[in-house]
């Protein structure tokens, strides 16, 4: 078995609030394009923003507000990191004229959303994408091997020592002690928890029956609020183990996952080989860019949260469509995606991909 070993990405975790203070001259952010070169132009953005969702972006929205403050200072946009459930639903009810998620919206969402929408329709697309850690904490031990078994084993509360051999046999040389495993998951509606449930029920259906979904379905075990929600409790107590975004997992130990006869270890250029590997759903409209994430791509690292932003194409307010358009525009621009990958240690998306992308946000109108 030959295990592809990666370095670990640094972290920067925000909790609460996002107060992005954006600016009001300098280069028009709806005029670049995905190279990072983007055009002059006379645009003046003012005014306040307001948007929430998905807690996984926090430290991306830290690096995509630094930035774009500096040529913005007029403007200021709040995100709320809530979790990808009340970005949705916030989405879909007007509360946030934008909003993150980490899952594509389901058929029920899309429709609600694109009755608040109106006649324009509903953007979608990924803007930040990074591997799900699996992460740990046991005292003198960095790095594990697992199987998707063994992982759905554990979060199924099947496997509940840290000496089974089911962890053992992949991982000889570890100091591994006899004390119980403490799962800790999301006790929110969360993206990152529908990702996570996704590849394990797509890998190991056997193993892990339930159907993927937002809210854990595993009674009795220790649950947080958030990503950092969770961190923070694997940090507090020995022998825990979690699902968390891999941008704030800290100092906690991770797990190599098996694909075909390797164990890879996470890194977003992993992560985002599966997303560059992966289909676009069918059957969706011009501006909604979902993709059928592929878990079996040999090198890859198969736990990958993709990330959403969610806007309309046209807004009833002229400085709404400005603001949102402004933004989005400079997430999808060169400096934007690689401030957030050395911020949050995410991938970049490709170039082609932004390409694809771009024109459904400079479509963004008032009307």
């Amino acid at each position: 078995m030959k295990i592809s070993r990666f370095p670990r990405v640094g972290s920067a975790v925000m909790v609460g609030a996002l107060a992005l203070s954006l600016a009001a001259c300098g280069s028009d952010p709806g005029a670049a394009d995905p190279t990072g070169e983007g055009s002059e132009s006379a645009m003046d953005l003012s005014g306040e923003l307001n948007g929430g969702g998905a807690s996984s972006q926090e430290s991306a929205m830290e690096a995509w507000r630094a930035g774009f403050q500096s040529q913005y200072p007029d403007v200021t946009v709040n995100y709320d990191p809530v979790g990808s459930g009340g970005g949705r639903t916030g989405f879909a009810d007007g509360s946030y004229p934008f909003a993150g998620s980490d899952a594509a919206l389901d058929d029920e969402e899309l429709a609600a959303a694109e009755a608040q929408c109106g006649e324009g329709g509903v953007i979608e697309y990924p803007a930040y994408i990074s591997p799900v850690a699996v992460a740990f904490n046991l005292e003198g031990v960095d790095t594990l091997n697992m199987s998707a078994e063994t992982i759905a084993g554990i979060f199924a509360g099947e496997i509940t020592a840290w000496d089974d051999e089911a962890i053992a046999g992949d991982n000889p040389d570890a100091d591994l002690p006899s004390s119980d495993i403490t799962v800790v998951h999301r006790s929110d509606d969360s993206g990152t928890t529908e990702n996570f449930q996704e590849y394990l029920h797509t890998v190991v259906p056997d193993v892990w029956t339930y159907e993927p979904e937002g809210i854990w379905p595993v009674e009795g075990q220790e649950s947080a609020q958030g990503t950092s929600g969770v961190v923070s409790a694997a940090q507090a107590g020995e022998g825990t183990i979690t699902y968390a975004d891999a941008s704030q997992i800290d100092d906690l130990g991770t797990v190599a996952v098996e694909v075909g006869d390797e164990f890879v270890e996470y890194t977003p250029e992993a992560a985002a080989a599966v997303v560059e590997g992966s289909p676009r759903v069918e059957g969706t409209s011009e501006h909604v860019f979902a993709y059928d994430l592929q878990r079996d791509i040999a090198g890859t690292y198969p736990i990958v949260l993709v990330s959403y932003h969610l806007a309309c194409a046209t807004y009833e307010d002229a400085a709404t469509a400005d603001l949102v358009k402004g933004f989005y525009t400079y997430i999808l621009s060169d400096e934007g995606q690689s401030s957030a990958a050395e911020s949050a240690g995410s991938a970049p998306l490709s170039a082609e991909l932004r390409e694809q992308f771009l024109p459904s946000v400079e479509a963004i109108t008032a009307g």
